[in-house]
């Protein structure tokens, strides 16, 4: 086992990189003797990577998300000097490319990506999936499709900050902390949103979408609307803040069904208890009632349940300290590290 050389071909897809091997399994391998590194393949930087890589005879490659053309061409042309090469994805493009809801300058990125995904499929030995549905989507299009689901590499927080929960005005504090991807889900709930901040003055609300941020929330006195940050900055800002509630609206699209539980992951790292749509991947981490609510694509029903968690701040915080349970055992990177222990030796 010591001694594998394995190496991250990076075109920037930083999150998945950290959250699935950098940050979670990365260390551990190291620590067993195994050389572990990144390549950022990108622009002026190719010409280095492709320097290093030449030199790396017989390394395995992990390929996350996409590479650049000339970095694809160049691996097909070298692709016997190498040993292992996983494809690691954790959308499903080619649905996010047809996927009318979603932001157009998103869609056509993710266009270009779903016409070159076949190569890459083909490059590769192995391709791992972050849940069962998206590997269901791949497993036509290649021999050998796994599941890697999240790991947890944040700290969990300790939950003082529901000692004061709902004692003065915004001190019930909820989040909505996804990507622009996740807009059209925003908006879906936004009626009740404006709902329970209106009958709340404790409650406030917090959305990282800076001017993206939907028009009818844009409004309300108790909002905060930051900018998204970058993943460095938002690992920082997510360890130093604290929300009660986190959202995670999910609409029924072939683009969200093949999402992961991270936000499961990420709600459990602000010391917060989610409300979530009824569905998968949801339903397949969260129990309803004890680990989180899930709810209908109702206004109603997110309104309903925004009241059901203020109005019980005791059962709201014990939700919140079983959440964290689930998210240490489900998220538990040695998990991780066995999965890809597995494919260093070539199972």
């Amino acid at each position: 086992m010591s001694g594998k050389r394995w190496l991250l071909l990076s075109d920037g897809a930083r999150p998945t990189e950290d959250i699935y091997f950098l940050k979670s399994v990365a260390p551990h391998l190291r620590s067993e003797g195994h050389d572990v590194g990144r390549l950022d393949v990108r622009s002026w930087r190719w010409r280095l990577a492709r320097w290093v890589l030449s030199r790396q005879m017989g390394a395995n490659l992990v390929i996350c998300r996409s590479l650049p053309v000339y970095a694809l061409r160049w691996l097909e042309r070298q692709r016997d000097l190498f040993g292992r090469i996983v494809y690691l994805v954790d959308d499903d493009i080619p649905a996010a490319a047809e996927d009318e809801g979603l932001p157009a300058a998103y869609r056509q990125r993710m266009a270009r990506l779903a016409e070159m995904q076949p190569r890459w499929l083909a490059l590769a030995d192995v391709v791992v999936t972050c849940s069962e549905r998206l590997a269901a989507s791949l497993a036509g299009r290649h021999a050998d499709v796994r599941v890697l689901t999240p790991p947890l590499i944040a700290p969990l927080p300790d939950l003082a900050h529901f000692e004061t929960a709902g004692a003065g005005p915004g001190e019930w504090r909820l989040g909505f902390h996804g990507t622009r991807a996740h807009l059209a889900d925003l908006q879906h709930i936004a009626s009740a949103l404006i709902r329970v901040h209106d009958e709340r003055p404790a409650v406030s609300l917090e959305v990282m979408m800076g001017r993206h941020t939907p028009p009818e929330l844009r409004g309300l006195e108790r909002l905060t609307a930051p900018d998204a940050r970058s993943w460095k900055a938002f690992r920082r800002y997510q360890q130093q803040h604290r929300l009660h509630i986190g959202l995670a609206p999910l609409l029924d699209s072939a683009f969200n069904r093949g999402k992961s539980f991270i936000k499961f992951l990420d709600i459990s790292a602000m010391g917060g208890v989610g409300i979530y749509s009824r569905r998968a991947p949801y339903t397949d981490i969260v129990e309803d009632g004890v680990t989180g609510l899930l709810v209908d694509d109702t206004s109603q029903a997110w309104h309903d349940a925004l009241h059901y968690l203020c109005d019980n701040p005791e059962t709201t915080r014990h939700m919140a300290e079983n959440a964290a349970q689930v998210a240490r055992q489900r998220g538990d990177s040695a998990q991780a590290v066995a999965f890809w222990r597995r494919l260093s030796s070539g199972n």
